[in-house]
């Protein structure tokens, strides 16, 4: 393991476990717009920005695919859904997060989610004070696979790509971590990594105690 190393996680999927949500959020918005079933595309659209993600909408269903009815509904529905029951912190994130804390190591937040829903979402499960930098998708000129979001996470810790590791649950993501020149950590959620995806990961952890355990063997 590098000396020095900063630790830079996805957000949904790996520290709040919304990507179940987000898929009823989903699937809820395309039947009250009376649109085609949308879930075989959902997993396409994991961890890539909302420009992105209209566009694979539209590459799917046609250039008339209506994305901002759609995109405001499945907001609601999201919102609906956060103000009555908040989000489910994924188990393990809490431990790995003080472990790392307590040790000194750098961490981030890279998602591709807005800004302004990613600190108001930490800061509401207690989280944000864990984060010395919290990058969100409108801070990266480019979408996951695209490095970007990274690179601008290991800036803003002052650490070198080569001594970054990032959790990721999405493909996308792992492949990002890669195009970054950083050492990926998988921790599946909704999708199990395929042959590519697991050789872009240097590790595949079942949850984040996992990963925890290897940060705890590693750092000396």
């Amino acid at each position: 393991m590098p000396s020095d190393f900063a630790v830079i996680f996805d957000m949904d999927g790996v520290i709040f476990d919304t990507e179940t949500i987000a898929l009823k959020c989903w699937t809820r918005a395309a039947e009250t717009l009376s649109l085609p079933d949308i879930r075989p595309i959902f997993p396409l659209c994991v961890g890539v920005t909302a420009k992105r993600t209209e566009e694979i909408l539209k590459e799917h269903f046609g250039a008339d695919f209506p994305y901002p009815a759609f995109s405001k509904q499945a907001r609601a529905n999201f919102i609906d859904h956060y103000e009555t029951e908040g989000l489910p912190v994924m188990p393990g994130a809490r431990e790995i997060l003080a472990f790392l804390q307590e040790k000194g190591v750098p961490i981030a937040i890279a998602s591709s989610t807005l800004t302004s829903i990613v600190r108001p979402e930490l800061e509401d499960a207690g989280l944000l004070s864990c984060f010395q930098a919290v990058i969100g998708g409108d801070m990266a000129a480019r979408s996951k696979p695209a490095p970007d979001i990274f690179l601008a996470a290991a800036q803003a810790l002052s650490c070198p790509p080569e001594r970054c590791f990032v959790v990721e649950d999405s493909f996308n993501g792992i492949r990002a971590a890669h195009n970054a020149g950083m050492h990926p950590l998988m921790v599946p959620d909704m999708l199990q990594p395929t042959e590519e995806i697991a050789a872009l990961a240097e590790h595949v952890f079942p949850s984040l105690f996992e990963a925890k355990d290897f940060f705890e063997q590693n750092i000396i």
